[in-house]
């Protein structure tokens, strides 16, 4: 029960209802079938059984009345027989056996109080059974009782085509109602599939308006759609207010680090303190950064800021790049096969983004990758369709599959020397995403074996010139 249980829960839903609805229709018509072949035997043998009466009822009339033809004329198929009082028989129809009665004693006075009785065909030489009916006439010492015979053969060729028709056409039937129920149940359900894929693609790099399709339908799929945007109204709303509250904290603890940071820079320059203003000015200068790397991560991630991206060539930002990490801890250095240069115009591939942020971005990356390459850091470019790839790969330690999207969320520490003390705050990524994210850019990270590579999809501009 258990296993079968299981294989249904592997199906979708739109499977599960139609097998459902296929499943109810089948056992509607198996009932309806049976039903229908039991009722029309049953009608088809009180035919006969009334058929049956009726020939007995005007041959008994004939006795009445003296005037027996022999043989007895019938109608059909029908077998009569007259049989006296010792059941011999005295006449009957031409198909009629002049020696054999077609009912024995105790049939014929079952017949003769109105019950339906059924003899076997092979008393007069026929197929089948007969259907058999008796009434008593002529004057009380010459007493002949009429028997009517009906064969049932042709009852049960008709039952027999029903049953075969039934097998035919419920399958087919079938058939066609899986197909509709398919169709019908699939447009039912397409308002669920839309908030699937509007669900889907709402991430943190979403605009906080974008909400889930209503479908215009009064129904619990509608209801459904307007309770979960309900729900998304609440969490932007969370997410603004927590916006809100770092960003105060962050522009309230600029002034007194600020004041903290001269005042420790005078003692230090004064000589008072010794190492212990060293490390103070230290902490106060990595706290500094990572006030700072909150209000722009704030600021980032605040959907009611404009931003307008612009084209922007490749080629002077890496160069800038480039430049400000030429005297790194590791050569940061352009891959041969990407250069900048390497096109007519002399910019590499032009994109669309917001150049503050785009900047911020790269350089964030290759901070990232200097401080954990074991020998190198390269930049890649590439182009995919209507799409710019730039890459920033380093050779170090690398970061496990499982882990790669986990580092993209705020304080993320990692093993492998990628912590604190290597030098960041622990925002860089997460920075990057939301500044890359506003500007319609998204970023991914891979194995570079050894180390890791983060790959910036950028959308593509019309190169000038072409």
């Amino acid at each position: 029960m258990s296993r079968s249980h299981g294989r249904l829960d592997r199906l979708s839903l739109r499977a599960r209802l139609t097998a459902l609805s296929v499943l109810a229709v089948a056992a509607a018509l198996l009932v309806g079938g049976v039903l229908l072949s039991v009722v029309l035997t049953a009608s088809l043998t009180r035919a006969a059984q009334d058929s049956a009466h009726a020939s007995a009822a005007e041959v008994a009339l004939l006795v009445d009345t003296g005037r027996v033809p022999d043989p007895v004329p019938v109608s059909g198929v029908q077998v009569i027989q007259l049989l006296d009082a010792q059941d011999r028989v005295v006449g009957g129809s031409v198909t009629a056996d002049r020696l054999t009665p077609l009912v024995t004693p105790e049939e014929k006075v079952r017949a003769l109080a109105g019950e339906a009785v059924v003899v076997p065909g092979n008393r007069t030489g026929l197929s089948g059974g007969l259907q058999v009916a008796a009434v008593a006439a002529g004057p009380v010492t010459g007493r002949v009782t009429v028997v009517a015979a009906v064969p049932t053969a042709e009852i049960e060729s008709s039952a027999a085509t029903l049953r075969r028709l039934l097998l035919v056409s419920f399958p087919l039937l079938l058939a066609v109602l899986a197909l509709l129920s398919w169709r019908l149940i699939g447009l039912a359900l397409r308002p669920v599939e839309s908030l699937r894929v509007g669900a889907a693609r709402i991430d943190e790099t979403s605009a906080e308006t974008e909400r889930l399709p209503v479908p215009p339908t009064r129904d619990e799929i509608s209801a459904l759609a307007t309770t979960l945007n309900d729900m998304l109204d609440r969490v932007a709303s969370a997410r603004r207010k927590q916006r809100a509250f770092v960003a105060d904290a962050a522009h309230e603890l600029r002034s007194p680090l600020a004041s903290m940071h001269t005042q420790l820079e005078v003692a230090q320059r004064l000589g008072e303190g010794g190492p212990l203003v060293d490390d103070l000015l230290t902490d106060v200068q990595r706290l500094a950064g990572l006030v700072e790397d909150l209000l722009v991560l704030a600021r980032a991630e605040d959907a009611g800021a404009t931003v307008v991206p612009t084209e922007l060539p490749l080629a002077p930002l890496l160069a800038d790049v480039l430049r400000r990490y030429a005297a790194a801890r590791v050569p940061v250095r352009l891959a041969p096969s990407t250069s900048a240069g390497s096109t007519a115009t002399g910019d590499g591939p032009v994109v669309v983004a917001v150049p503050g942020d785009l900047s911020r971005a790269v350089g964030n990356l290759v901070d990232n990758a200097v401080r954990h390459a074991a020998t190198q850091v390269t930049v890649r470019v590439w182009t995919v369709g209507e799409r710019v790839e730039l890459a920033v790969e380093d050779d170090g330690h690398g970061i496990p599959a499982a882990e790669r999207e986990r580092v993209f969320d705020r304080f993320t520490r990692l093993d492998e020397g990628r912590d604190r003390d290597s030098g960041g705050s622990g925002l860089g990524l997460a920075i990057t995403r939301a500044l890359l994210a506003r500007g319609g850019a998204r970023i991914r990270l891979e194995d570079a074996m050894p180390g890791l590579r983060a790959v910036i999809t950028l959308p593509a501009a019309t190169r000038r010139g072409s």
